[in-house]
């Protein structure tokens, strides 16, 4: 009789739980709450109470929603579920769901997923500057190198109308002598027959 009645008390409470089991919009509002409370707590910590806290407060917090509302999975096992988000290859269970109630993350587990979202955030920023200053220094160096192939270009070409004037001054250099040598020539010429 005692195990009879202990199956039947088992298989109440997991009709109950499978009937209880919390959904996944239940699972993201236990999640807002704590972050909610979280990021309350922290911007006071660091802010204050100030406009500037109350404005962060608000893009930290649509930051996270938007997140949850992508990334969030649930996974049900039909007397309980558990919700998790994949970050950095590895699945984080943030909460789970039995008897109608969310049992969700510690606060150190969010403030530490959160200083890695914001590192690895910064990590990009950081990154994205270097390239922007690669990229600026690249164009830098080709503008320069441009220009010292218009100067060079430049300097060719004035080398080679220098060299064409030149040749040109001794081509009349030439014909002058020529035409002195001719006429020496004829002068002599003229001499010989006198």
């Amino acid at each position: 009789m005692k195990k009879l009645l202990a199956v039947i008390i088992v298989l109440l409470v997991a009709i109950l739980m499978a009937l209880t089991v919390p959904d996944k919009q239940k699972h993201k509002d236990a999640m807002m709450e704590a972050v909610n409370e979280f990021v309350e707590e922290e911007a006071v910590d660091k802010l204050g109470d100030n406009i500037l806290a109350k404005l962060g407060k608000g893009v930290v917090v649509k930051t996270v929603e938007t997140a949850l509302n992508s990334k969030l999975k649930v996974d049900n096992y039909y007397l309980f579920n558990t919700t998790h988000v994949r970050l950095k290859g590895e699945d984080q269970i943030l909460s789970v769901g039995m008897f109608g109630h969310v049992f969700t993350f510690d606060k150190q587990m969010l403030r530490d997923k959160l200083d890695e979202a914001l590192n690895a955030k910064e990590e990009a920023a950081s990154e994205k500057e270097a390239a922007k200053e690669s990229a600026k220094e690249l164009k830098r160096l080709q503008k320069e190198q441009r220009k010292r192939e218009k100067e060079l270009e430049k300097e060719q070409k004035k080398r080679e109308k220098e060299a064409a004037k030149e040749a040109k001054q001794r081509a009349k250099e030439a014909e002058k002598a020529a035409k002195e040598a001719a006429k020496e020539a004829k002068r002599r010429a003229k001499e010989a027959k006198n």
